[in-house]
């Protein structure tokens, strides 16, 4: 009937006043709406309803709560978790206009994920890009992650999905013919190698700008590792201003906009405790090209408590690699390496930071074993920029570090993106002693992980655990296996009832 109104014309005139509820809903936003409010009515709002906010210079798609009791809102009001207030930073008086979203399309590809078919480029673009654009939530991102986990991602999906992560976010190029990098699968704790590697491979000349991510199911990222004792969290210009002054950098590629949509699938991943092969390839890979890298060398730890468990495993990962970086243009070479136990001493950023300086300054107390596997490392990858093979290149990093080289370019690096500062020490410590004489026979990295994480790793920078002894040394009754370390007593008292739930984490033999 002509003139006749809806519900929804009757809103269109309707705007709310934004209000800061101090909620922190974990980088999804939310927003929260009284049940008597007079949008909610007349839109026909829903809990958990996917709407557009718009404010007079930005917009977001967010969740909607519902509020049923209570005055903590008025009807006229819109409550804002953190992650909204900081996407839309409504300036005073501003007012904020709601309306339902339509669906997402790309969701009917998930939907055919699940029940078992395969995704062409076309419709992983449309799911990355919507997870980009903020159209999906997690519950709809983990509906994604997880149908495709357990191998169900084919190779051309995988290809498809590095590509579209790839096209979603901001891509480096460099004037050099050879960029190098280097990546570890990990499930290795204390496995610090990246800031010793960029260190020794720049000082030589090679061109390495390193990005990092944070860490998903461990105790610490590479990034976080590194905050502790520079900035990470650089611009794309501040990146190409170090990278240029220094040859390389050691930076959070989360502050770039580099392959954004694999951010936000970290996130959810770190929820569910999940890295499966398919998405672990697509997201390694995809940071690589993103950041304009040419040579990738990829390290894979092998070892009965590590991410990667076999031999059979590592070969099957790594020829899922080459295959997909030979698809999106990277030369890819693999380094299957020991991940029988931790590397270092130290678990948690601030520890293996700890380490990683002690390496760099030839410190007498320094891990060796840290300082042989970044020699390793650094030597593979100077074969792979091309300036030594074999035992020439190993002996090459070796002078490099002994000699100070490459401590003075990592400072010159630290100094660049922002200062160099030594990293801090947990406030609150307990040791785990051996109960009797004997050999240390194994160490459980998963279960040490897990510890480490309790005390409060890697949110609580400091927290984590010190490695007393390593597998196949003597100790005595009453020396310390670990250290767990924590910034609160709470933390510590969740790792240390954790440990005593599981006294074999660092097995000893008579």
């Amino acid at each position: 009937m002509s003139g006749a109104s809806t519900p929804a014309d009757a809103a269109a005139g309707l705007s709310l006043r934004p209000r800061r509820l101090g909620i922190d809903t974990h980088h999804e936003p939310v927003v929260v709406l009284r049940a008597d409010s007079p949008v909610c009515r007349a839109e026909g709002f829903e809990a958990h309803a996917r709407i557009e906010v718009q404010g007079a210079q930005r917009s977001i798609i967010a969740t909607l709560n519902i509020l049923t009791t209570g005055d903590l809102l008025a009807p006229d009001e819109a409550g804002l978790s953190e992650s909204a207030w900081q996407r839309l930073a409504p300036a005073a008086g501003e007012r904020l206009c709601l309306r339902n979203t339509p669906p997402s399309d790309s969701m009917s590809h998930v939907r055919a994920k699940i029940f078992g078919a395969a995704l062409n480029e076309n419709q992983l673009d449309a799911i990355i890009s919507e997870i980009v654009a903020g159209r999906l939530s997690n519950v709809e991102i983990a509906a994604f992650l997880v149908a495709c986990a357990n191998g169900r991602l084919h190779a051309a999906e995988v290809i498809g999905l590095t590509r579209a992560m790839v096209h979603a976010g901001s891509r480096l190029s460099w004037p050099h013919a050879r960029v190098v990098d280097k990546h570890c699968i990990g499930g290795l704790p204390g496995n610090r190698t990246t800031p010793i590697v960029v260190a020794i491979a720049t000082s030589l000349g090679l061109f390495m700008p390193k990005t990092s991510s944070r860490a998903i199911t461990s105790p610490a990222g590479t990034a976080d590792t590194v905050e502790t004792f520079t900035r990470v969290d650089l611009s794309l210009e501040e990146m190409r201003r170090v990278v240029e002054a220094e040859g390389g950098c050691m930076v959070w590629g989360g502050s770039m906009n580099m392959s954004p949509a694999d951010d936000l699938l970290i996130r959810v991943e770190r929820m569910l405790d999940l890295d499966s092969q398919g998405q672990l390839v697509a997201s390694v890979l995809s940071k690589k090209v993103a950041a304009g890298s040419t040579h990738v060398l990829i390290d894979i730890p092998v070892g009965p408590s590590a991410k990667v468990r076999s031999q059979a495993e590592a070969q099957a990962l790594l020829h899922a690699l080459s295959h997909t970086a030979h698809a999106v243009g990277l030369h890819l070479q693999g380094l299957i390496s020991d991940g029988s136990q931790p590397v270092g001493r130290g678990i948690g950023p601030a520890l293996e930071a700890h380490d990683v300086l002690m390496v760099l300054r030839n410190a007498a107390a320094a891990p060796d074993d840290l300082r042989q596997r970044a020699l390793q490392v650094a030597a593979a990858v100077l074969e792979l920029g091309g300036l030594a093979h074999g035992e020439a290149a190993h002996a090459l990093a070796r002078t490099c570090l002994s000699e100070g080289r490459a401590w003075r370019k990592f400072e010159a690096i630290c100094l660049a993106q922002g200062g160099l500062r030594e990293p801090g020490v947990a406030a609150f410590r307990h040791p785990v002693t051996a109960t009797r004489d004997g050999r240390v026979a194994c160490i459980d990295n998963r279960l040490l992980a897990r510890a480490a994480k309790l005390a409060g790793a890697p949110q609580a920078p400091c927290a984590g655990l010190w490695l007393g002894a390593h597998v196949g040394e003597r100790v005595a009754r009453e020396q310390p296996l670990f250290v767990l370390h924590a910034e609160s007593r709470g933390e510590l008292a969740y790792a240390l009832d954790f440990v005593q739930r599981h006294p074999g984490i660092v097995h000893v033999e008579a």
